[in-house]
């Protein structure tokens, strides 16, 4: 700093003229921002010259590896970037594993090319083309995770997924609908393979798929096995088939009864949503304790479904995962032929806005589970202890303090693929669970400005269908306000903005509340209770002492500032003793159920340092119920009842 105190008014304009003149002199000695630019040529909505041919060869499924040729039009003399994709529409997050893309040549004729990464854009490669060239010849190998500790499996020897978007590069510059894709797959002999794409004749095990969009190509992938089964759910215009893949053939037994109730389903959807949006789809089920699973990835055609090898033959062991068909198929119409504008980009490498995936996905998620009960999936009761322990979870989320139901929607942006240590604090993708709760509300809303005559079915028919069922079409915040006054006037923007930023928990049981029901705690657990745990692997002490903890006494999660916080557990605390007993988990809940007249004694194991740590709770084990609300009407009666 210049100290001019004491200085003439001469001697000061001196000292700053000469600053002015050797100031920038004087900064430039340092550290300087970097004139590279992670900046990619614009996608622009004009026709691409040629087509890319694309050819994959999924035959090595001992390394798992996928080995890539790929032939690119190019214009002769450019600068050319090619593209792996960055952005998964389905993830909704930029996650893009270009880290498992390796031994990337690119040649021109019998020339070697060279080729650099965007030193800020790790998924950009440009490459200066001839003037000779036409075409560019790709090689690379995609590696999938070898093993399921690092990383969702795509290849095992009775199971393949094609995920196109990890298998290309593409040229940037255009809009991915405008490039066509001439794809082939190459497959282990003896593997079935099911994909909403047409293919024509296979020779020597290797698909040739039909020119399509990259955008096309991307939201089609392909599953292929050794042990298959098609079974076509529905015969009108627009055909369900249901893909079964499975890790053994006895897994593919499916009860004449369950297939009867899977096109009932199929048929119940259409009739609220309207018109598919599809020609033909493909429900793609792979059976199978070794892929990832249980969870699903949507697709205007199709759908991956990820379920238990046994879930087909132990239909009553799968209370959790009864609506997830359901929840992609719906998908169909809500988020790939009708989409929030945020979340419509050009390519596959610009940013998305995620601020609305409470009507993407939250919406959904409750259409998922209310199809699931209304066409037998699940029990009514089922439903509602699922409902009562979405509420209990959401009740127990302190992090809405801080961080709100809007702010959280924005979470695959930065959360995709890490770990959240704690959940109920950062929060995570919480439309999922409050997506119900929040919905019900709405309907619940709909039918009380309505005089009971309008619901939220109502929306879903004439919101979802749209005008043109063979293009995806984008909506606003405001047109999607502007659909529900159409069924039931009222404020839907202060409505809906209230929920989205709330803090409190006030309102968040209003969707219970209005259709007559509360939140209750009993001290026995509910059946979908007991299996949430069996699926968590983990005795779930969330709601009393604030805590899940897994057969070897390894706490697995915490409630944030809960009696086990507060007491000093930590996660990665392993429980000893339970007053003076040996951990187990029956030793735990005999001492939560008896902390009314002695504490909660717990020795405990912290990074290999043990201490004796008293939890601080009178109570006993509380599980979440919905009790009746006396003298009010049943409204989830009508929300589940068969339409």
């Amino acid at each position: 700093m210049i100290n001019l105190l004491g200085c003439s008014l001469r001697e000061r304009c001196l000292v700053v003229l000469i600053w002015w003149v050797a100031g920038p002199a004087l900064a430039s000695a340092g550290p300087q921002a970097s004139a590279t630019t992670s900046a990619l040529p614009p996608a622009v909505d004009r026709p691409y010259p040629g087509t890319v041919v694309l050819d994959v060869d999924a035959t090595d499924t001992r390394h798992k590896i996928y080995r890539v040729h790929e032939t690119v039009p190019v214009v002769p003399g450019s600068l050319t970037t090619l593209l792996y994709p960055q952005w998964e529409t389905a993830s909704h997050g930029p996650t893009g594993s270009v880290s498992r893309l390796a031994g990337l040549t690119i040649r021109s004729g019998d020339r070697d090319l060279d080729w650099a990464r965007n030193p800020l854009n790790p998924y950009a490669f440009q490459v200066r083309v001839p003037h000779d060239a036409h075409t560019l010849d790709l090689q690379f190998q995609f590696l999938s995770p070898a093993t399921a500790r690092e990383g969702a499996l795509s290849m095992t020897s009775a199971l393949i997924n094609v995920p196109w978007q990890s298998m290309l590069l593409y040229p940037a510059g255009y809009y991915v609908r405008d490039i066509p894709f001439n794809a082939a797959l190459k497959l282990p002999h003896g593997f079935t393979a099911f994909t909403s794409l047409n293919a024509g004749q296979a020779s020597d095990d290797t698909l040739h798929f039909d020119a399509v969009p990259l955008e096309t190509l991307v939201d089609s992938p392909v599953y292929a096995g050794l042990h298959t089964r098609r079974i076509q759910l529905t015969t009108d215009a627009h055909p369900v088939f249901l893909d079964l893949l499975a890790d053994a053939p006895e897994d593919l037994a499916v009860s004449g009864a369950a297939i009867a109730r899977f096109g009932r389903t199929v048929n119940a959807t259409e009739q609220l949503f309207g018109t598919p949006p599809w020609k033909r789809y493909e429900t793609l089920v792979s059976l199978s304790n070794v892929f990832p699973g249980p969870g699903g990835t949507e697709h205007l055609e199709s759908a991956e479904n990820n379920l238990s090898a046994d879930f087909f033959t132990n239909e009553h062991g799968h209370l959790l995962d009864r609506d997830l068909i359901w929840h992609e198929l719906v998908h169909a119409w809500n988020g790939k032929h009708r989409l929030p504008e945020g979340l419509w980009t050009a390519d596959f490498n610009t940013p998305s806005d995620d601020g609305m995936l409470w009507v993407y996905e939250g919406q959904t998620q409750f259409w998922g589970e209310v199809l699931a009960a209304r066409l037998g999936h699940r029990s009514r009761q089922d439903t509602l202890d699922q409902w009562a322990y979405e509420a209990a979870m959401m009740l127990a989320r302190k992090g809405r303090a801080w961080k709100s139901l809007a702010d959280s929607s924005l979470d695959p942006v930065f959360d995709a693929g890490h770990h959240v240590t704690w959940t109920d604090w950062q929060r995570r993708e919480d439309y999922y669970l409050e997506g119900p709760l929040f919905w019900l509300d709405v309907d619940a809303v709909l039918r009380e400005k309505s005089a009971g005559r309008r619901s939220l079915d109502d929306l879903a028919h004439s919101f979802f269908q749209g005008v043109n069922t063979t293009q995806t079409s984008t909506y606003s915040f405001a047109d999607l306000c502007s659909a529900l006054n159409h069924i039931a006037s009222s404020d839907w923007g202060a409505f809906l903005k209230q929920k989205l930023n709330s803090h409190d928990d006030n309102g968040l049981l209003d969707g219970l509340t209005k259709n007559g029901y509360a939140l209750s705690f009993t001290d026995t657990p509910t059946p979908y209770f007991l299996q949430s745990e069996q699926d968590n692997g983990a005795t779930d002490l969330t709601f009393s002492i604030g805590l899940t903890v897994d057969a070897k006494g390894n706490v697995r999660s915490l409630a944030w500032e809960g009696p086990a916080f507060r007491a000093g557990l930590s996660l990665g605390t392993r429980i000893v003793e339970v007053d003076g007993k040996a951990f187990s988990a029956e030793n735990l809940k005999s001492a939560i159920v008896a902390s009314g007249q002695q504490p909660v004694r717990l020795s405990i194991d912290v990074d290999g340092e043990t201490s004796t740590v008293v939890i601080p709770y009178q109570g006993s084990l509380r599980y979440p119920h919905l009790m009746r609300i006396p003298g009010t009407v049943d409204g989830l009666a009508k929300v589940l009842a068969p339409k």
